[in-house]
């Protein structure tokens, strides 16, 4: 049974929660595998037509999980692009699933915690919601091309080539990121309201639309391109930079390794 992932059935709406939230449901290796599980059971549930995902407390997510207990990046070359590559795939569950399924995003939407809406079919997102891209530099080219399908090339790369860098919900809806935007006192209820209204169409036809709209970003090269990002991915984390940060990290602990770079840099 799943822990970091629960599922419920609301009418014809299925409510898939991230369940992480004494750690902002920071993805770890168990999240990813609990998210591919309970994407089968909305998949196999007859009676749900749509999906919500959110995160459970007060944050949807606050990207990977960093600290030494998250065990995220193995040394390994080889074993740290095939769990990247894991991670990646069970993305693309989202956007393979035969069923329409809606982000909503409140709290904190940091870093990778950034790249699960990309692969819904529409994100929701709160007013007030922080966004943003990792505190330190711990990767690369992995994040922004996922990013340029929906902001464009330009506020992508605006985006990734700032270590930090924050915006608000209301500014990430502006973009492009989200096609919906509300006070996060509302965004429950109203993001629940869409997804009751989608789930009016009988099953067989929101499959047809959400294939023949996901046929658009293949023929843009979406999947090929999510996929290439692995190997940059895996190259960063091999690099100098990255592993001088993993040691601050080691040291310092996480926080301390964030401030040490907002001070000095590298």
């Amino acid at each position: 049974m799943a822990n970091t992932v629960i599922y419920r059935r609301e009418g014809r709406v299925g409510m898939i929660g991230l369940n992480r939230p004494e750690r902002l449901n920071a993805i770890n290796r168990e999240l990813i595998a609990d998210l591919a599980d309970v994407l089968a059971e909305f998949t196999a549930d007859p009676e749900a037509r749509v999906a919500i995902l959110y995160g459970e407390g007060r944050a949807f997510c606050a990207g990977a999980d960093l600290t030494p207990q998250g065990k995220y990046h193995s040394p390994d070359v080889l074993a740290d692009r095939a769990a990247i590559e894991s991670s990646v795939r069970t993305w693309l569950t989202l956007f393979d699933c035969p069923k329409p399924i809606v982000a909503q995003v409140h709290g904190y939407c940091i870093a990778g915690g950034t790249q699960p809406p990309l692969f819904c079919d529409v994100v929701s997102i709160g007013a007030e919601t922080v966004v943003g891209f990792p505190k330190v530099p711990v990767g690369g080219g992995f994040i922004s091309p996922m990013w340029s399908y929906r902001v464009g090339s330009q506020n992508a790369r605006l985006m990734s080539y700032q270590v930090g860098i924050e915006i608000s919900g209301q500014k990430a809806h502006e973009m492009g990121y989200a096609a919906l935007c509300f006070p996060e006192s509302e965004l429950a209820a109203e993001t629940f309201k869409v997804a009751e209204n989608m789930a009016k169409l009988p099953s067989e036809l929101l499959q047809i639309k959400k294939f023949a709209n996901n046929r658009v970003l293949e023929l843009q090269g979406f999947r090929m391109a999510v996929l290439q990002a692995v190997e940059w991915d895996a190259i960063a984390h091999a690099g100098q930079t990255v592993t001088d940060v993993r040691e601050w990290i080691q040291e310092l602990g996480l926080k301390g390794a964030i401030s040490k770079f907002a001070k000095e840099g590298m």
